[in-house]
């Protein structure tokens, strides 16, 4: 007889992992089937995306400040080198630590992983087939498929791995290119080319589209243009990528200008970073009756995350809405929840994204673009950080903050953030539109000074009161 669960999560990364842990504090039986090679859970994110591109993200603004910005504050360090080799260790070090966390709150709230390739089988059954070909059957109440998402390939740029690759293999490079060619202007290619520029690598971004960061608010996307082209990043607009030929230990990427003219780029690695899609393959779709885009590949639900087929549902990058750890973070614990009887919701209109680059991005809400779109009269508030004094002493005065406030009720519509830590600053403004505050209730909440926090205020103070304090 097959084991039997209450609920079976195919997926261990953050939406997967989450949505069992949280199940199993309610009281089900649950187990998490992940088919990574290695064992670990967590998904892309911890693995092979967000924490180790975090961690060299970090490790490299580090190298830099200290070549470029330690002698302003009075510290003077001789000879700087690079080990590479250890900072890509720290970096495997931090995503272990993390892997292994997620092990231990499965072992903690009696969650049962399960490693091997999971795939869907009509009447709410699991095939596990384990890397030594083993197949297992088990049985299930309910089905979550959290399978996340890859790396869009280009058919006429295959991924091989080496000289041309996906963001997996760009954090993992023995040697800092002396040419990295990015194809595509979004964050994926902007934080994996801000790791190696900094290294010392020249970097080139090639986009199809008029500008970079496609999804960002207009006026904060012009301005990052300028800060890396200061930062000596060379970004093509308007660039249609045609094909690339590999050449020994260099790669030729040809292109087009939105003339028609003919460019060609030569370096020694092409990093493809032109989106993501849903990895469904193996997961048994067909075979179990469950619809979904042929296209896109995302998987239709309803509002509780329900596929057509009873028992059977979908979350994160499976299915509509930003591919996003934390929104498939929350979207497992609703689920669950859902399913154990309560009725929480997700709020998609407060879902914030950040862009680690520095200064960081960040957002939450609509963008001025959307809200043109849509016929909403709203006012603007916008505070530089070069105003506020914490900035001054960080010596990090690039950016601002920009708020986006209904003209006539004043609740805060959506808010943009370019700067120091931005990614930390975005919470308040997050909270603030769950509960559907104002611009004033921003701007009545007690910033502490000095700190960067102060230029939430005053942007908030000025899409409310007309002006800000300290400007």
């Amino acid at each position: 007889m097959a084991d039997s669960y209450d609920l079976i999560v195919i997926g261990g990364g953050p939406g997967g992992y989450t949505a069992a842990i949280r199940a199993a504090q309610l009281g089900l039986k649950v187990a998490c089937v992940e088919k990574r090679p290695n064992k670990a859970l967590g998904g892309t994110c911890l693995n092979v995306g967000c924490i180790p591109s975090k961690a060299l993200l970090d490790s490299s603004e580090m190298y830099e400040a200290t070549l470029h910005k330690a002698a302003r504050h009075g510290i003077k360090v001789g000879s700087v080198a690079l080990d590479l080799d250890t900072m890509l260790k720290r970096k495997d070090k931090v995503v272990s630590e993390l892997t292994g966390g997620v092990g231990f709150l499965f072992k903690k709230y009696g969650v049962t992983p399960l490693f091997g390739s999971g795939k869907l089988l009509k009447g709410n059954k699991v095939e596990v087939t384990a890397a030594d070909g083993a197949k297992t059957t088990l049985d299930a109440k309910n089905v979550l498929l959290a399978t996340g998402s890859e790396s869009t390939e280009l058919p006429f740029m295959k991924f091989d791995g080496t000289r041309i690759v996906s963001s997996t293999e760009a954090l993992t490079f023995d040697t800092v290119p002396k040419h990295l060619i990015i194809v595509g202007g979004g964050y994926i290619g902007l934080e994996l080319g801000s790791v190696w520029k900094r290294l010392g690598a020249k970097v080139t971004v090639l986009e199809f589209l008029p500008r970079i960061l496609a999804i960002c608010d207009g006026e904060i996307a012009a301005e990052v243009h300028k800060l890396l082209v200061k930062q000596g990043f060379e970004i093509h607009v308007d660039t249609k990528v045609t094909g690339a030929q590999v050449a020994g230990d260099t790669v030729t990427v040809k292109a087009q200008s939105k003339d028609g003219k003919e460019l060609s780029f030569t370096g020694d690695r092409v990093l493809v970073a032109v989106g993501r899609r849903p990895y469904t393959a193996g997961l048994g779709l067909d075979e179990a009756g469950v619809k979904y885009d042929p296209k896109s590949g995302r998987i239709e639900v309803n509002e509780h995350f329900r596929t057509n087929v009873p028992g059977v549902y979908a979350i994160g990058d499976l299915i509509a809405g930003p591919m996003l750890a934390h929104k498939a973070s929350e979207e497992g614990v609703v689920c669950v929840e859902q399913l154990a009887g309560m009725k929480p919701h997700v709020n998609y209109d407060a879902i914030p994204s950040v862009i680690y680059i520095w200064p960081e991005v960040s957002s939450v809400g609509l963008t001025e673009e959307q809200l043109k779109e849509k016929g909403v009269e709203y006012r603007v508030g916008k505070f530089k950080f070069s105003a506020t004094g914490r900035a001054k002493a960080m010596d990090e005065q690039d950016g601002f903050v920009k708020v986006l406030a209904d003209a006539k009720t004043d609740r805060v519509l959506g808010v943009h953030i370019l700067g120091p830590r931005a990614s930390d600053l975005i919470a308040e403004c997050v909270t603030i539109m769950e509960y559907k505050g104002s611009a004033e209730d921003i701007a009545r909440c007690t910033h502490s000074h000095p700190t960067l926090s102060e230029a939430v205020g005053e942007a908030a103070r000025m899409a409310w009161a007309g002006k800000p304090l300290n400007s």
